[in-house]
């Protein structure tokens, strides 16, 4: 099964630029269109959050208008840029996603199961999973715990080191870590949020977050570091899974690159 992910488009609505500066839009449109373009189109598309940039519904129609074009199931989870009800009735056609309450949900259809958690708490930016989610997440790792399960959710739960990302990530994240360890057949964690590639060791398994399809934001470590972005590499992660070798996870880039050449 390949699994592709795209993370943070921040769609607007349509004319309007993402920080006054960037066609979003455009740009999720050149990531859809390059996923399917790969030599093996992917089984699914799983969508890491913040959809769209201030969570309008005008910006939500864009955004089903965009992904009408895809050939690919898609699977989508909120950031902190959405606004969950009006994420819910954009997306109502979608029926794992429930009706009511955060959107937390599990999809068992595929070779993979995928589960999504909703890491957003309203009206603010950092991200947490409260005890009643963590208690879900308990019970719906528990109905299987063989087979191969992939978590996602849009706020990465652990320290990056870019510490204006790391003000609103997700907070108190050691619960969420232990419910996590307790299942080993959780093959990997996916997440968006940071605009950036990540990869961490973390409750037993692996964590990758995933770039951005519009702006990357700068890897600066000083703790004194101010926020800035680059209109930098946009990539979109391609998550391979064999019953044989297990899950392997590629960066693949977005853009017009010179080649191809001959390789020896």
């Amino acid at each position: 099964m390949l699994i592709a992910q795209l993370s943070d488009p921040h769609i607007r609505a349509e004319g309007e630029l993402y920080q006054g500066v960037v066609d979003s839009n455009s740009m999720f449109a050149e990531a859809l269109a390059h996923v399917h373009a790969l030599d093996r189109r992917p089984d699914l598309l799983v969508l890491t959050g913040d959809l769209v940039d201030e969570g309008r519904a005008d910006e939500y129609a864009m955004a089903r208008t965009l992904l009408s074009a895809s050939r690919i199931p898609f699977l989508v989870i909120p950031g902190n840029h959405d606004h969950r009800e009006r994420f819910r009735a954009a997306f109502s056609d979608q029926a794992y996603l429930p009706k009511a309450g955060p959107l937390h949900w599990c999809v068992d259809d595929h070779p993979v199961r995928i589960i999504g958690l909703d890491s957003c708490v309203v009206g603010k930016h950092h991200g947490h999973i409260d005890a009643e989610g963590l208690a879900w997440l308990a019970r719906t790792l528990a109905k299987d715990t063989a087979k191969p399960t992939l978590l996602m959710l849009h706020h990465p739960p652990f320290t990056s080191g870019i510490p204006y990302m790391d003000a609103y990530g997700c907070m108190d994240a050691q619960p969420l870590e232990e419910v996590v360890r307790s299942a080993p057949n959780v093959e990997l964690v996916l997440c968006g949020h940071v605009h950036r590639t990540m990869l961490r060791r973390w409750g037993g398994t692996v964590i990758c977050s995933c770039p951005s399809t519009t702006t990357e934001i700068d890897l600066q470590l000083c703790a004194d570091a101010l926020p800035q972005s680059h209109v930098g590499p946009r990539g979109c992660m391609l998550h391979l899974w064999d019953a044989r070798y297990g899950m392997v996870s590629h960066l693949s880039q977005i853009g017009d690159f010179a080649g191809p050449y001959a390789f020896a």
